[in-house]
């Protein structure tokens, strides 16, 4: 097994893993060997990089790590504790897609899931057409990674047309017992007129040493067709995750993603979504809880390149402890992009003195006829209301408790699919005990 030493950089490492095992991945070699040499020239980010200057990955990957994890037992026989009914459920064990453990049955015709590997073999049209085409692998260091190293990932494929009733549920499980480094990649294509709806779930699971997850999922919504994404992050202390989530919606296009970072000692989510099309619609809600140490980075971009489309965004974050959350969203119109109707928004509650939010909502606009708003805001809960509330005889405890439910519900409400709703509720609730 291959393992970073102390006396070899993590870049170096990581680049010499790529030489020895590109010949054995699947894909295109040209590529992976493009997207090695951009990762080489940007390297590990750390607090000079503008992006990345609230958090110092660089210092988390100090020490060894494994460049393969394995699965074990007791995470094979955990894996249905995390199924979602009345779903067809997809198991990825530290980075590859395990169809032993997977449940998928009776999938309809029209629904197409199967392992990257296989979607080369099998839906070679769809692959070269999707996969890797609207990346730009020079933006940032672990895109340029992940494409590099990616073993073997998720493909899903809607068809022209389909409505897909059941939700597609993606479940990445980590577990090792020594520092290690995976490469999850998805990629989800949705054709033309096509519905459905996919959520994706980490856990961190049976682990005595940090994961160290860098995650890719590519996403391309055809013309009319509609996607539900919903993402679920409850990795535990050993849990390290960087998510790199790159949507392109096509003219017509409806795409919703909610995203909910529960635990994990460090979550860094990069959401960028291209409105490529006219009269598309884009909504991001995203709820992050926070405490210990714990530190979680929301960076989001919502590209707006062609006119007439609209655009809803809604971060809201309860931090408490020493934790810090970082919320860094952008909304860009192109000149192009007339009748523009974009909305951010991000708003936070600190329960501590100690803990810490930095938040950056920004507008870049070279279109002159547009309606665009941000704005953010960050308090401690309102005395007032907690006094209301004791008035009728709650307690303190369960004034503020109720308080924020209340705060935290409209995000949570966004939810459509009901067994989820109540998965994340219990969740929250069992965070504010």
């Amino acid at each position: 097994m291959e393992t970073i030493t102390k006396k070899n950089t993590i870049k170096d490492k990581l680049l010499s893993e790529f030489e020895l095992s590109k010949n054995s991945l699947f894909g295109n070699i040209e590529l992976r060997e493009h997207a090695a040499k951009s990762f080489s020239e940007q390297g590990i980010p750390n607090r000079k990089h503008e992006e990345y200057k609230y958090v110092n990955i660089d210092l988390l990957l100090k020490g060894d790590f494994s460049l393969t994890a394995n699965k074990t037992l007791t995470s094979a026989q955990t894996a249905p504790a995390y199924f979602l009914e009345d779903a067809y459920n997809a198991v990825i064990v530290n980075g590859i897609f395990d169809t032993a453990l997977s449940k998928l049955n009776d999938v309809p015709k029209d629904l197409h899931i199967c392992s990257l590997a296989d979607a080369v073999k099998n839906y070679p049209a769809v692959f070269e057409n999707y996969y890797s085409k609207t990346l730009d692998v020079t933006a940032d260091p672990f895109t340029a990674l992940n494409t590099a190293m990616a073993k073997n990932g998720l493909f899903i494929h809607a068809a022209k047309n389909s409505i897909i009733e059941k939700p597609i549920h993606i479940i990445h499980i980590s577990s090792s017992e020594e520092n290690t480094i995976i490469h999850p990649r998805n990629l989800i294509v949705i054709e033309e007129n096509a519905q459905i709806k996919i959520v994706e779930s980490y856990q961190t699971i049976d682990a005595s040493a940090k994961t160290f997850n860098n995650a890719l999922t590519e996403m391309i919504i055809d013309e009319n067709a509609s996607l539900d994404h919903y993402k679920i992050q409850d990795e535990n202390d050993w849990g390290f995750l960087v998510n790199t989530t790159h949507a392109v919606q096509k003219k017509q296009s409806r795409f919703s993603t909610h995203t909910f970072i529960l635990s994990g000692s460090f979550v860094r989510n990069n959401l960028n979504i291209a409105l490529d099309g006219e009269y598309t619609e884009s909504h991001l809600n995203g709820l992050y809880l926070t405490n210990g140490n714990q530190v979680v980075d929301n960076h989001t971009l919502v590209d707006h390149r062609k006119p007439n489309c609209n655009s809803n965004e809604l971060y809201k974050g309860i931090i408490d402890g020493k934790s810090t959350a970082i919320f860094n969203g952008k909304i860009y119109v192109r000149k192009d992009a007339q009748k523009t109707n974009a909305f951010q928004s991000n708003k936070n509650i600190l329960l501590s003195d100690d803990g810490t939010i930095n938040t950056k909502p920004q507008l870049e606009i070279y279109a002159d006829d547009v309606k665009c708003s941000h704005g953010t805001s960050t308090g401690k809960l309102d005395e007032d209301k907690i006094f209301y509330l004791r008035a009728r005889g709650l307690s303190e405890t369960s004034a503020k408790k109720l308080l924020m439910h209340a705060f935290a519900s409209q995000v949570v409400d966004t939810i459509k699919i009901d067994t989820l709703r109540e998965y994340v509720e219990d969740k929250i609730s069992k965070r504010f005990e």
